[in-house]
């Protein structure tokens, strides 16, 4: 059920930004894909960015993005994104690091996609 309602709020916060990219420029807001200096931080991001590095990543490996997804559209603690996704809660740390240090290189224009 938490798996559906992720995958739902996502939806429904990238439909929402691409309606309103029609319009104006695209959506900003504000997130947070790590705490302290570890992760993104409390920037504007584009948000149809987010959508499309986030694709681009579960390309590569669908498990991280899963745990992005749990976490970041979801609100899910790690310890709930290890059980819904039946692996340990260390390997969704690992998972939910490496993620964001992919996900903070490619919206920076880091990344060779």
């Amino acid at each position: 059920m938490r798996v559906l309602a992720a995958g739902m709020m996502r939806n429904i916060l990238v439909d929402h930004a691409r309606k309103r990219a029609a319009r104006l420029d695209h959506e900003r807001v504000n997130v947070t894909f790590g705490q302290g200096g570890d992760g993104l931080g409390t920037e504007p991001i584009d948000l149809l960015a987010v959508e499309e590095a986030l694709r681009e990543l579960a390309k590569l490996h669908e498990r991280q993005g899963r745990v992005v997804e749990l976490r970041f559209f979801g609100g899910l603690e790690v310890e709930e994104v290890a059980m819904e996704l039946g692996v340990s809660v260390r390997t969704v740390v690992n998972d939910w690091r490496m993620a964001r240090a992919w996900l903070s290189r490619e919206l920076r224009g880091g990344g060779t996609s």
